[in-house]
């Protein structure tokens, strides 16, 4: 936005006198001069106070004109913004890490293709707190929930398969979630949970932590990854510890995901691919948004007192000329 850099600007119409007053002392000058026969001009053209005396004038226009630049009071201003969430975010992402989310169906695979995606979601939530729970066949918190955006995209990078005992605790991943959230003050919490398989591990039932989240009013959005059919899967592994891969059928309970959806005011997603993970996480960004006010604050610096110093400077030596050294030629 533009700034005006004058506080009084209507002052500065006064500057049109200054072009009237020239005007009028040229008017002045001309009906002044009378004719004078003089045998000899000598010593009257070459008087150096002769050709110093339109000094006083053009000392009186400065001064007039530097002191209505005062008047208009000369500004410089700078801009300040300062952002304020209004309406926070808690976020929890529940990340299941089982043999199968290395199934290569996602490029290069599917906690690989994961991890990027959550990457870029995370650095488009910087008003956000944002957590993450990894899960197999238990769960734990990797990083509590937190504005620090840093610290959540190097636990996020650090997460792979083989922390965790192998299987898909479905219960426990939403548990903890939920567990991380209780006590939160935002005004809004969220579960982001993804999976790629059906609940057959842990101690805590997929739908008693359903109840939990709804008890402590968070939202969960579900996601079921994996392609339809079958998927290039870890099946068995080789003597030398890695694993060994064949194509196996891709099972996710969808009717399950969708019910925990359904019950705590979520919504289910499934991605078949790198690009519909993707679209997902850029749905679930549109709908949680984050309210954030702006306020812009001008700071203003005078800048009118070299001007009224100027003018006075300017009036006070106009004067001290016309008394002194002009005062026997006015």
């Amino acid at each position: 936005m533009f700034q005006n850099p004058f506080a009084n600007p209507e002052f500065l119409w006064l500057l049109l006198v200054i072009p009237l007053l020239v005007a009028w002392q040229l008017f002045k000058q001309e009906k002044s001069l009378v004719p004078l026969k003089m045998p000899s001009t000598k010593g009257f053209n070459n008087s150096i106070y002769n050709r110093l005396k339109p000094m006083l004038f053009i000392l009186r226009l400065l001064s007039i004109s530097a002191l209505i630049i005062g008047l208009a009071r000369p500004q410089s201003s700078s801009e300040n913004t300062k952002t304020e969430t209004t309406k926070g975010i808690d976020i929890v992402m529940a990340i299941d890490v089982s043999s199968s989310m290395l199934a290569k169906d996602l490029s290069p695979n599917r906690l690989v293709a994961l991890k990027e995606v959550a990457s870029n979601f995370i650095k488009d939530r910087p008003n956000d707190r944002i957590g993450l729970v990894v899960y197999a066949g238990e769960s734990y918190t990797k990083t509590p929930i937190t504005s620090d955006k840093r610290l959540v995209l190097e636990a996020l990078k650090e997460i792979k398969y083989g922390a965790l005992t192998d299987g898909t605790a479905i219960g426990m991943g939403l548990a903890t979630s939920v567990n991380r959230l209780k006590d939160s003050k935002a005004l809004s919490k969220v579960i982001i949970l993804l999976t790629d398989g059906v609940n057959n591990a842990g101690f805590i039932e997929p739908a008693t932590a359903a109840e939990l989240a709804v008890e402590y009013d968070i939202k969960t959005y579900t996601i079921g990854l994996g392609t339809n059919g079958n998927a290039l899967s870890p099946i068995a592994y080789n003597p030398d510890g890695s694993f060994r891969y064949g194509m196996a059928e891709v099972q996710i309970d969808e009717a399950l995901l969708e019910q925990i959806a359904t019950l705590t005011g979520g919504k289910y997603f499934r991605a078949t691919d790198n690009k519909k993970l993707e679209a997902i996480y850029n749905e679930i960004n549109s709908l949680e948004k984050t309210e954030v006010a702006t306020f812009k604050f001008y700071a203003y610096e005078e800048k009118f007192r070299p001007w009224a110093i100027a003018g006075l400077v300017f009036f006070l030596l106009e004067w001290a000329l016309k008394n002194t050294l002009f005062k026997s030629f006015i």
